[in-house]
């Protein structure tokens, strides 16, 4: 398992192919590999974003990401999984996150990735916060599909 946050520019493809050449010992055992990779929008609610800005608590994001893919591991069986997310701050067409588990079959690394991306956008410690094109600055609250102005 890998998770990693990044500041900078994550280059998905490019990403897991690295860390896939390192799964080596995982040759011949895996049948599927189940990729999520997520990307700004320049949209939201209505209205045309211009940047984002994400924070997170270090140490805590990465600790609650781990016990995310453990609660994924009791539930599919998965052989690895790699979790990539950005934090700072995010233009449109940026990559947030990728996420990639390498299972034996098909269902077990579909279904993990995407339970893991679900537990990691409602309980992640990740705070958003958008810049719209109007200027005005907006945090988003995760736990409610509505929106604090601030």
């Amino acid at each position: 398992m890998k998770i990693q946050l990044f500041e900078q520019e994550i280059k998905p493809w490019q990403e897991i192919e690295i860390y896939q050449q390192q799964l080596a010992h995982l040759n011949g055992k895996y049948g599927a590999i189940s990729v999520f990779v997520g990307v700004m929008r320049d949209f939201n609610q209505d209205d045309s974003v211009e940047s984002m800005y994400l924070e997170h608590y270090p140490g805590m994001t990465e600790k609650q990401l781990h016990k995310i893919v453990e609660r994924a591991e009791q539930q599919w069986s998965l052989l690895d999984t790699l979790i990539l997310h950005r934090f700072g701050k995010l233009l449109p067409d940026d990559t947030i996150v990728v996420v990639a588990n390498w299972a034996a079959h098909r269902g077990d690394a579909i279904d993990a990735c995407r339970f893991i991306i679900e537990e990691l956008k409602h309980h992640a410690p990740f705070w958003k916060k958008e810049i719209l094109n109007s200027g005005q600055q907006r945090w988003l609250d995760k736990n409610s599909c509505g929106y604090q102005l601030k």
